[in-house]
């Protein structure tokens, strides 16, 4: 069978479903990967992946998304797929309408977050509604990476049947590791005893940065370390006046590392994982950080508070505030104990529930089962 896995950024299938394409390949498949072009396809297409780059955009640009439409349909038309798998909000509603236009026998869909759910005026939040009830009545295997996004589904009545898979990461990768922890320190001249506290993401406002960086005026004790890079394909406001404020408060307790791909090594090295979201599906670096033995403080919205345990994996927190969170990471921060009560309770949790290997072979049955 011949599928097609179809996301936005080159980010996006690097990171979230590169996993899964593996596995359909060993299952002796055909996979193909379709997202707009970038740096981060190197690692795919080294692997053995004939990725096709189309031109999509992340936004609401009407000449930018017929442009990616109708190159979606002239790909589709081409590959003559069995299988359309799309995923992403935008990039999954355009695949699925192309997917159906040309007839393609099983239009499958993951959902990592609705538009819907996200700030926005009333009219979008209403057309995106709209979009996705369009496309769920086109989608014949329909997924959600969270219960509340499967729950959304149902009562929106958006698809029959929904089915929650979750998200999950290698516990053989993602895990508590002394000789990383001591290097890394190292190699940042932080002190074993200094408790840091890590952040992974996106360089974009609705990670909650402005609160983050705030916040940690209150913390005074501790380090924050922040893993990631603004995409070219991000929009909104730039934070780069808040991370100026935030270095001439915080000096050499901020540490901002840019795009890694030693990402495990890093989580390995501190003491307490931060994301303070507005939004999100079920993201992975909070399932990164619990496998690897980290207490998490995140926000008590959608995603997060399915994976964090409120005062046994973490603290949750209201989101878009600064003091409770100053709060939660002064209370870790200080506590050794606590963080190590909690992080060993983490990574049980994330064992039981997101161990990759489990969710892909979940999901791959799903998507056979309607093949």
């Amino acid at each position: 069978m011949k599928i097609l896995e179809v996301t936005n950024v080159d980010f996006a299938l690097n990171h979230f479903l590169l996993p899964l394409m593996r596995r359909l390949r060993e299952e002796g498949h055909e996979v193909v990967g379709v997202c707009a072009d970038g740096p981060l396809l190197d690692r795919p297409r080294a692997e053995g992946f004939r990725i096709e780059t189309l031109p999509f955009v992340r936004s609401f640009s009407l000449p930018g998304q017929l442009k990616a439409f109708w190159s979606l349909i002239r790909l589709i038309k081409r590959e003559k797929p069995d299988m359309v798998h799309a995923h992403m909000p935008i990039s999954g509603i355009l695949a699925r309408l192309a997917a159906a236009i040309c007839r393609v026998p099983v239009v499958a869909y993951t959902c990592h977050g609705f538009l819907f759910n996200q700030p926005g005026s009333k009219a979008r939040r209403m057309l995106a509604v709209m979009l996705e009830k369009l496309c769920g009545h086109l989608t014949d295997i329909y997924l959600t990476v969270s219960s509340e996004e499967a729950e959304d589904v149902r009562r929106l009545r958006i698809h029959p049947q929904p089915h929650a898979v979750g998200n999950g990461r290698d516990s053989s990768v993602f895990r508590p590791a002394p000789e990383a922890r001591q290097r890394i320190r190292d190699s940042l001249m932080t002190t074993e005893n200094t408790p840091v506290i890590i952040a992974v993401s996106r360089l974009v406002r609705h990670k909650g940065y402005p609160e983050l960086l705030a916040a940690m005026a209150s913390v005074p004790d501790a380090e924050l370390w922040i893993v990631g890079e603004r995409l070219p394909s991000d929009h909104g406001a730039d934070l780069e006046a808040n991370f100026e404020q935030a270095r001439n408060i915080l000096g050499s307790r901020l540490k901002c590392l840019g795009y890694r791909t030693d990402i495990p090594a890093l989580l390995a090295a501190a003491d307490i994982f931060t994301l303070p979201s507005h939004f999100e599906g079920l993201p992975m670096s909070v399932i990164e950080a619990m496998m690897t033995g980290l207490p998490v403080v995140s926000t008590d919205i959608s995603g997060p508070r399915e994976q964090v345990i409120q005062n046994v994996t973490g603290l949750l927190v209201p989101p878009g505030t600064a003091e409770p969170l100053a709060k939660a990471l002064k209370t870790l921060s200080e506590n050794s104990t606590l963080r190590h009560q909690m992080g060993q309770a983490g990574r049980h949790r994330a064992l039981e529930y997101f161990e990759e290997k489990n969710i892909i072979s979940h999901t791959v049955r799903l998507l056979l089962s309607g093949a």
